[in-house]
């Protein structure tokens, strides 16, 4: 039987879930306990990295006890179900640091929650994606709710974008530390009630046999499958590039826009951004899709990221004076990180197909589980390189702003060397990445959608 609509709703819904818990860690961890808490950003940056390192190479063995489970409530949702649980008190709590913990104490806090955050979050992350094929036909249902829940994914996090400060604000007063606690219970329980009704909805239809591909394996499918290998650096450079930007905005604002009130200005920024990220991925991409190949779309939108950190640095050059001009950068580069989430998706699906035509494989899982592998990773050094930024230019309050301190002009004591660093760091870096990854799709990628219906012919006749 096909999905329905209830099924597919509920799913997609677990994304959104899951991805708000995700973007709330990825672009707000380093803030918290760098610039609210005080702890040293290389140090943050070396935990953030080698916390992302390790979890990624957790995938594979997380994929093996799910893999071995048998339960009456299914192989799947169980994990599924016990990961978001443990992930959403992990998640307060790391919000939640004690006021009397500093110096190493504080230090070793933050190292220790992250670690264990990312740990029960692959517990849910794998079940997550890999439950498809239990629930699913093959082909293009299972390609169309990978896809479709991707874009949930995009959703759940421009979501984190567009609110997490003004709720911080909203809940905090002026005290960052308390809003961000509050945030986080808030967020932690609508992870678990959007998962809830995902597992509840889902139902595993068949015993499916999990493949549970080692890194090994995925490097190995890699290798033998160059289409899927152009993708995935195309993805990791792209990513480093989003992430960098999540992570340094917060920080653009505060010491280089500058003002009493900042932070309105952010959210301002941030839900336009987040606005046109979704509408772009709902609305723009299918509009565009009726006039271009996918590749032309994928071109246009790295173009488009150039454009709009290029005109971010220009613009970071004037009295900026006016948020609303900060829209124009905006414009291009949100609506390109939301396309290029989609298309990333759709061309890594089509590299399956190719990978059995040329190998004899239909490694499905196992490019989809690297997917999951290099965004952490690219999380994780994006992450590192925004620490380092802000230890080299020296950007942090180190304490949460209270009530008798709200009209503090952060950017009143940064130098004019900092700013320089900082918009250096948060618009060329990007722009480097993204050109290489528009020389490597541009040499690399071939599957045209011509080339496409071909291969998807022949996948048919050996299938048939």
């Amino acid at each position: 039987m096909m999905l329905s609509l209830k099924e597919k709703l509920a799913y997609g819904l677990g994304a959104v879930g899951k991805d708000m818990v995700y973007m709330l860690s990825a672009s707000y961890i380093l803030y918290y306990y760098q610039d609210v808490l005080g702890v040293s950003a290389v140090a943050m940056g070396i935990i953030l990295l080698a916390a992302r390192i390790f979890d990624a190479f957790n995938d594979p063995v997380m994929g093996v006890i799910v893999a071995k489970t048998k339960s009456k409530f299914g192989r799947f949702r169980l994990w599924l179900l016990i990961g978001t649980v443990t992930n959403a008190i992990i998640l307060y709590f790391m919000f939640a640091c004690p006021p009397s913990l500093d110096g190493a104490g504080l230090t070793a806090y933050a190292a220790v929650f992250y670690i264990i955050w990312g740990v029960t979050y692959t517990m849910m992350d794998i079940p997550y994606w890999s439950m498809i094929p239990a629930f699913t036909n093959g082909g293009k249902e299972r390609e169309g709710l990978t896809t479709l829940a991707r874009s949930c994914a995009g959703v759940g996090s421009a979501i984190i974008t567009i609110f997490t400060m003004m709720l911080v604000h909203a809940l905090g007063g002026n005290n960052e530390r308390v809003g961000f606690k509050y945030l986080a219970f808030i967020i932690a329980i609508l992870f678990v009630v959007f998962i809830g009704i995902t597992v509840f909805t889902i139902k595993e239809k068949s015993s499916v046999d999990m493949e549970t591909p080692s890194v090994g394996a995925m490097f190995k499918a890699l290798i033998n499958n160059d289409q899927a290998m152009t993708v995935v650096v195309a993805i990791v450079l792209i990513n480093c590039a989003v992430y960098i930007t999540s992570n340094l905005v917060i920080y653009f604002f505060k010491y280089d826009f500058g003002g009493t009130k900042w932070f309105s200005s952010y959210t301002l920024f941030n839900m336009f951004g987040g606005a046109v990220q979704i509408l772009s991925m709902m609305f723009l991409y299918t509009l565009l899709r009726k006039f271009f190949s996918n590749i032309k779309i994928f071109y246009i939108c790295l173009g488009f990221a150039i454009i709009g950190y290029a005109s971010l640095l220009c613009i970071a050059f004037t009295s900026m004076t006016n948020v609303f001009i900060l829209f124009i950068p905006g414009f291009f580069i949100f609506a390109a990180n939301g396309i290029l989430q989609v298309l990333t998706t759709v061309f890594l699906a089509n590299t399956v197909d190719y990978g059995q035509l040329k190998t004899g494989r239909r490694d499905e899982s196992v490019i989809f589980s690297m997917q999951t592998f290099v965004v952490k990773l690219a999380s994780g050094i994006a992450a590192f390189v925004a620490s380092i930024c802000l230890s080299l230019n020296n950007l942090q309050s180190g304490t949460e702003v209270t009530d008798a301190e709200a009209v503090i002009d952060f950017s009143e004591n940064v130098s004019a060397a900092s700013r320089l660093g900082l918009r250096t760091t948060m618009t060329i870096i990007p722009i480097i990445g993204l050109f290489i990854a528009l020389i490597w799709f541009k040499k690399k990628y071939i599957l045209t959608d011509k080339k496409i219906e071909e291969i998807n012919e022949q996948v048919k006749k050996l299938n048939a």
